[in-house]
């Protein structure tokens, strides 16, 4: 009788999820991406600090190179000619060159 019953009740059922569980999941995922999201815009700052730190050691190398073989720091960046491309810069970096000092400011 038990089997019957059961197996009448199985076969009459249908399987799925509910409303409530689907909105759960569907608010879990929000809450993930929320996160990622936010993750994901401080990399980015922390990539562009990088980059100008970066190109900020690349320049002052090029300088010394320069005041190395001249005896004196070059005028511009580009005149140094120790920098083959320029263009390969952040192009969100800003930094100035000091040629009596071959310094660097922060960018």
């Amino acid at each position: 009788m038990y089997q019957r019953l059961s197996k009448r009740l199985g076969d009459s059922r249908q399987s799925g999820f509910t409303l409530i569980e689907l909105l759960i999941v569907i608010a879990i995922l929000g809450i993930l991406a929320g996160i990622v999201i936010f993750a994901v815009g401080n990399s980015k700052s922390d990539a562009d600090t990088a980059a100008c730190s970066a190109n900020k050691k690349t320049v002052a190398t090029a300088a010394e190179a320069y005041k190395a073989k001249t005896g004196a720091y070059p005028a511009t960046i580009d005149a140094s000619g120790f920098l083959t491309d320029t263009s390969s810069m952040s192009a969100t970096a800003t930094a100035s060159y000091s040629a009596t000092t071959g310094r660097i400011s922060a960018c």
